[in-house]
C-alpha cells in the first residue's frame, strides 16, 4: 500500500537570526501538531530534526500535495526580522521560497508515531530528493526549483512533477499576506471566515486570493487528490 512522506528543509536557515530560528521552530511544531489532529484518520506524523529539517508521513497518498502546500505557505507567511539593514541574497531566498520540499508516494515498512519511527521506501525517496538539492554548504546558491514529487511509476512522475513545478513558480511570487490567505484556504476556510479571522475586509481577502493564483492552485490540488494512487 502506498503512503505519503514529506521531507523539507528551511532555506537559508543559517542566515536567520537566533530569535527568528526559535520563532520558526515553535510555529512549525505547532503546525505539525495541528496537522496531526486534522489528518488523524490518515495517521499523520510530523517532526522537526536538527532545527531546520522536517519529516512527515501519512498512511494515505491523498493529501500529500495539500500538506506540502500548507507547510510552504504557512512558513512563507511568517514575519521574520532582518539580520541586516540591507537584506542579503540568502534572506531573500527564504522570503521567496521558505522551504525546499519533496513529496514521495511509495510504501512504508514502519510508521510508528509513538516511537517516532518512519522507515521504508517513501521516506528514503523524499529524503534523497532534498539531500541532492540542498545548498546549505555552498557559498553561492542558485535555486531553480523547491518542490519535488517522487514516484516510481513513470506516468505519475511526469504528470505530477509538472504540476509541482508550476505550483512552485506560482507560490514563489506570493507575498506573506497572500501566502497566509492561501494557507487558510488550503485548510478549507472560505473568504468570509478568513476575513473574520484576519480582521480584514473580505474584498481584500478576495484580492489576495486572486493575485496569488488560488484558482489554479485549487484545481491542481483537487486533480492530485482525485488521481493519486
Amino acid at each position: 500500500m502506498n503512503c505519503t512522506t514529506i521531507s523539507a528543509d528551511i532555506i537559508s536557515y543559517t542566515s536567520l537570526t537566533d530569535n527568528t530560528k526559535r520563532m520558526i521552530e515553535t510555529n512549525i511544531k505547532q503546525l505539525l501538531s495541528d496537522l496531526s489532529e486534522k489528518y488523524s484518520q490518515q495517521g499523520f506524523y510530523g517532526r522537526m530534526v536538527q532545527g531546520d529539517f522536517i519529516e512527515c508521513a501519512m498512511n494515505s497518498p491523498t493529501y500529500g500535495l495539500r500538506t506540502a502546500l500548507l507547510l510552504k505557505t504557512y512558513i512563507k507567511s511568517l514575519k521574520i526580522e532582518n539580520k541586516k539593514k540591507n537584506e542579503n541574497t540568502r534572506i531573500k531566498y527564504f522570503k521567496e521560497h521558505a522551504i525546499r520540499i519533496a513529496v514521495a508516494v511509495a510504501p512504508l515498512s514502519v510508521l510508528n508515531k509513538e516511537e517516532g519511527i518512519i522507515d521504508g521506501e517513501a521516506i528514503y525517496m523524499s529524503g534523497r530528493a532534498i539531500k541532492d538539492m540542498t545548498t546549505s554548504d555552498k557559498q553561492k546558491i542558485v535555486i531553480k526549483n523547491t518542490m519535488y514529487f517522487c514516484n516510481e511509476v513513470e506516468e505519475l512522475q511526469e504528470n505530477f512533477e509538472t504540476i509541482f513545478s508550476l505550483l512552485d513558480t506560482i507560490i514563489s511570487k506570493c507575498s506573506g499576506k497572500q501566502s497566509e490567505v492561501l494557507y487558510l484556504k488550503l485548510l478549507g476556510m472560505n473568504e468570509k471566515e478568513i476575513s473574520k479571522k484576519l480582521l480584514r475586509l473580505q474584498s481584500t481577502i478576495s484580492q489576495h486570493s486572486s493575485a496569488a493564483g488560488w484558482n489554479a492552485i485549487e484545481k491542481s490540488v483537487n486533480y492530485y487528490e482525485k488521481h493519486i494512487r
